[in-house]
């Protein structure tokens, strides 16, 4: 594929985040029975008091959702939030890109604004799949899904399927243990090695999840080990019984997803008007994005460096400028991977840092400071825009107690969903 330098046609910045608690609507009590809509709204309207602009002046709605048919059994949702948030008659688009959906909005709301098409853009996500509701009765009438989709199934739906129901690369992935077997090899460490530095990163995550409000899990390890009997949370990690291997080889039940309900949304306009707004602007440097069907094998990795290699061409950033890195995590080892692709952690070196504690919200290459996946939760179209939402809470200084140490001048988010679209973007504290 041909690569060109591509910089954005006028500055954009966010000047709002905002976010629900991501939880399980039928127990979690700060969302319990709430609707998709009112989700939604929650995260948008929290968007707009955090920016201080009134809904009515947003001119384009991008709304997020994998799930809308399935469970929500609505066709064009965007349009149906549009009035739930005070944006009546704007443009409203929806879209979907399996875990990715979020990252992808937030790219196409800084291109719509980039371009001069729009000042002010909402791009928000949303995801409900706890339960379900039904075709003949409201939203607010849920029931439990019925559908016989589950997680172990995602393979089998994502490859090309145009002559056979191939099972994609996540399936090989599983079979063949790579991305990790071909880490493991390279730098000569032993499975042993990959679970201690899998445990490492998980206790990492769910420490800064517990430190964050609205985080889905709200016990650290330390506190479940002690519970279960155990003189560290490195040997209650360890153990079968309490974290059992699971169905991608060698990667643990605790190495992965938590799913979610819950949405995120993020509002942008151009930098040249973001000072007019309540909080510090957040520019938007560049974003990027690359696909590959699953098909291939190593795709991600693949997508990864393509996403990586053009946002440093297109943004003049170096990689040794990033002071946080946020990175999609379905299997928590993407961490590392993410990271020494972009050349936030030195390539061969990721496991160290993660043993040595360096890659907590508390050391000196902070990744996932929110817990990530697997800590803070998995609301599929949400997950992405929780993630902006943090870089940009983290390089203000309001993350409270687990603020970095080091206030962040420059953020890379590296998202990536159902195995096959990648994104970056970078964004700097505008001085």
């Amino acid at each position: 594929m041909t690569e060109y330098t591509h910089k954005l046609a006028r500055s954009v910045s966010i000047i709002g985040v905002g976010c629900t608690p991501f939880g399980n609507t039928s127990v979690t009590p700060a969302i319990k029975d709430l609707t998709e809509q009112e989700l939604f709204s929650w995260a948008a309207i929290n968007a707009v008091e955090d920016a201080g602009i009134e809904a009515k002046d947003l001119e384009a709605l991008f709304h997020g959702q994998v799930g809308n048919v399935a469970y929500s059994q609505t066709l064009t949702p965007a349009v149906t939030y549009q009035d739930w948030v005070g944006m009546h008659g704007a443009a409203a688009i929806h879209h979907e890109e399996a875990c990715g959906t979020g990252y992808v909005g937030f790219n196409l709301a800084v291109m719509a604004v980039a371009s001069g098409e729009y000042d002010f853009v909402l791009t928000g996500g949303v995801e409900l799949m706890s339960t379900k509701s039904s075709i003949k009765k409201p939203n607010h009438i849920r029931e439990v899904p019925t559908l016989p989709f589950k997680v172990d199934s995602i393979p089998n739906i994502l490859a090309d399927p145009s002559f056979s129901r191939f099972p994609s690369n996540i399936a090989h992935n599983a079979v063949f243990s790579y991305p990790p077997a071909d880490y493991l090899r390279e730098y000569g460490l032993s499975w042993k090695d990959f679970d201690d530095v899998c445990n490492a990163l998980a206790i990492h995550g769910r420490r800064g999840a517990v430190r964050h409000p609205l985080a889905i899990q709200r016990k650290e390890f330390a506190e479940l080990a002690k519970e279960a009997g155990f003189d560290s949370p490195m040997e209650y990690l360890r153990c079968d019984q309490y974290n059992p291997i699971g169905s991608m080889g060698h990667y643990r039940k605790l190495h992965g997803i938590t799913p979610a309900d819950g949405a995120a949304a993020i509002i942008l306009c151009p930098t040249e008007l973001a000072h007019k707004f309540k909080q510090q602007p957040i520019e938007v440097l560049g974003v990027t994005a690359a696909s590959m069907d699953t098909r291939h094998p190593r795709n991600e990795a693949k997508i990864t460096e393509m996403v990586c290699r053009q946002i440093y061409r297109d943004t003049g950033v170096k990689p040794e400028e990033l002071d946080l890195f946020l990175s999609q995590d379905l299997q928590i080892f993407d961490q590392i991977d993410s990271a020494e692709i972009a050349g936030y952690l030195p390539h061969g070196e990721g496991w160290r840092a993660a043993l040595e504690g360096r890659t907590a919200f508390d050391g000196d290459r902070p990744i996932n400071t929110n817990g990530g996946r697997a800590s803070f939760g998995h609301a599929f179209a949400a997950a992405g825009l929780a993630d902006l939402g943090e870089a940009v809470i983290q390089m203000r200084g309001q993350a409270g107690e687990r603020q970095v140490k080091k206030l962040p001048e420059t953020a890379m988010i590296r998202g990536v969903g159902g195995g096959q679209n990648a994104t970056a973007a970078i964004l700097r504290t505008i001085q």
